[in-house]
Parts: structure tokens; C-alpha cells; sequence
């Protein structure tokens, strides 16, 4: 477990002033570290469920990232940035969620991890610059924006559960046993998973989802779908007139029967689409946070969910 800095034991300090007088609270969720365990603060769900899987109890895991909260435009507030000074690892995604990228790189550098780098971020989107990918410029071709959304490859989340493995045992060697084991059996968990979406996946009579916003990137490069998200890799990048007349076109041009909203996200645009194309809707989960409403209990669950909705809206057989 790496030794906290001067300037980390001060913000605790104020962290723990705030508590006693205003009793305000820690980023996110979950619960404090207990005694000989490492504390992790994951940037968002699909992070967070992986530390949690990995770490077992040798770890204490928190999200920056609130329970049905959006995390690209994530806002921190003086208490979340404490509560990440004070982790032992931070797991985000560089470029993902630009506010924790800032709190990281002033509070907890020596603590970061970036899962983005074991992922292998090889897929750009063509498009304006997206300010909720800042930093990832320099693996881009000029005039795109990587694309961070790896989760939705269930192979992708593996190879990160991996390096995760490998970078709590070096915090943790006396751990080394239990997250090699951890890994292990969430690898098999998610090639299994991958195994019934390439399965599921390799007859479907539509090729082409349309998605809320361009985060399927890499569930279409793994099944072989193409994926055209109506809203740019963040949410709030709505799309011109002329955009959303092109994609209503795409719709009717390649027989695509189902336009998909998305939790977490505002359907309208989208549902807009559908409705001009003559098309239904269907939910997709991007898997960015979960909620009450969220289609199953943990990633493994919401990723089956959004293969059932995918065999019906892409027709497979």
C-alpha cells in the first residue's frame, strides 16, 4: 500500500474537518476502507464492478460517478475530490470524464491507473472535438476522437481485469493469490458472455444499429454490427439538422427496423429518428451507471439484457 503525501494527509485533514462540522459525505459510493484493505475509487460503474470482482474483500471500492448519474460531464464537488486524494488507487478512463482527470492529475497522480491503456483504445469517431475526451488526442487521427466505450467489449473488459489484477498485487503483494484467482474467474465469466454474443449475433438479417449516442463502438467491431450513434461519443453532442435528416435516410436505406434510446439518456432525439423513419424503439444499456430501472443486477446481467433486446431489433435468427 503506497505512503500518502504531506499534501494528501492535509486534505484529509480538511476532509475530516468538513465531516465534523457540516457532515458532508465521500464521492460517490460505498463504503470506507476497513482495517488492511486497499481503498479504490473507480470513475464509473463498469470499473467499479471489475475492482470489486477482482479485489474481493482485500479491497474497499467506491464510484466518483453516483448511482443514475451520467458520468462523461461528471462534477465534482470539494468532498469527491478529497475522497480521491485520499484512495490508493484511482481506476478511470483518461479522457473519459475530463473533471476526474483534473482532480486525479492535482491530487492522486501517484495513484492513478488507466484502464484505457490495458484496453486498447484502437477506435476513433470521425467529428468535431469532443470536450468530454480531452487527452486522447494524441492517439487519434487528426479530426477524431477516441472512442473509450471498451466495456461493451466483453474481451476488451477482460484484458483490463487482468492488468487490474496485476496492479493491486503490486499494491497489495500479500493479495498477489487472491486477485490472480479473482481475475481468472471473471475472465471466464466474461468469455463466456462473449461466447453467447458471438453466437447470438452472427445471423442477423439488419447490420446496422443506431444507437442514442456513439458508445456501441466496440460491441459492433467484436459482432460485426455497424454502428451509427445519433449523438456524438458524449450525450450532450446533439447532431445538426442535416445529421439527423442523413441518419432518418440511413434508417429506410438499409431496412433498419429499430432505433435504440438509451438509459441514463434523454430519448427524444432519438425517438425523433424513429418516428420519421416510420421504426420502432428499444432500450439499450451503455452500461455507464446502473439504476433501479437498469435491466439486471450487475454487468453480466445488463449485457444479456441488451442481447435479447439486440436478436429482436436486429433480427437475428
Amino acid at each position: 500500500m503506497h505512503m500518502t503525501s504531506i499534501r494528501r494527509s492535509a486534505v484529509v485533514l480538511g476532509s475530516a474537518i468538513c465531516l465534523l462540522l457540516t457532515g458532508c459525505g465521500d464521492a460517490g459510493t460505498g463504503g470506507g476502507a476497513g482495517e488492511g484493505q486497499l481503498s479504490v475509487l473507480a470513475g464509473f460503474y463498469p470499473l467499479q464492478w471489475a475492482a470489486e470482482r477482482v479485489g474481493g474483500e482485500r479491497v474497499s471500492v467506491t464510484s466518483a460517478t453516483p448511482p443514475g448519474a451520467e458520468p462523461h460531464d461528471l462534477e465534482l464537488t470539494p468532498q469527491d475530490v478529497a475522497a480521491i486524494s485520499e484512495a490508493d488507487l484511482v481506476v478511470h478512463v483518461e479522457g473519459f470524464q475530463p473533471g476526474l482527470d483534473e482532480a486525479v492529475a492535482s491530487e492522486a497522480a501517484d495513484a492513478a491507473w488507466d484502464a484505457g491503456q490495458a484496453a486498447d483504445l484502437s477506435l476513433t469517431t470521425a467529428g468535431e472535438d469532443d470536450h468530454a475526451h480531452e487527452g486522447e488526442e494524441e492517439h487519434a487521427e487528426e479530426g477524431a476522437s477516441v472512442d473509450p466505450h471498451f466495456w461493451l467489449d466483453p474481451t476488451r473488459l477482460a484484458d483490463v481485469v487482468d492488468a487490474l489484477a496485476e496492479r493491486l498485487t503490486e499494491l497489495d503483494p500479500d493479495g498477489a493469490d487472491t486477485y490472480a484467482g479473482n481475475a481468472a474467474a471473471l475472465r471466464a465469466d466474461l468469455e463466456a458472455l462473449d461466447t453467447e454474443m458471438q453466437e447470438a449475433l452472427s445471423g442477423c438479417a439488419v447490420g446496422t444499429l443506431v444507437t442514442g449516442h456513439d458508445a456501441f463502438g466496440y460491441l459492433g467491431d467484436r459482432y460485426g454490427l455497424d454502428v451509427v450513434g445519433i449523438n456524438g461519443l458524449s450525450p450532450t453532442q446533439e447532431p445538426s439538422a442535416a445529421q439527423l435528416a442523413a441518419i432518418t435516410e440511413l434508417v429506410a436505406d438499409r431496412g433498419i427496423t429499430t432505433v435504440y434510446t438509451e438509459t441514463l439518456v434523454d430519448p427524444a432525439v432519438a425517438e425523433t429518428v424513429a418516428a420519421e423513419a416510420g421504426v420502432q424503439t428499444a432500450v439499450l444499456d451503455p452500461l455507464e451507471g446502473l439504476t433501479d430501472e437498469s435491466a439486471g443486477g450487475d454487468y453480466l446481467e445488463v449485457m444479456r439484457a441488451n442481447l435479447v433486446t439486440l436478436q429482436e431489433g436486429q433480427n437475428c435468427s
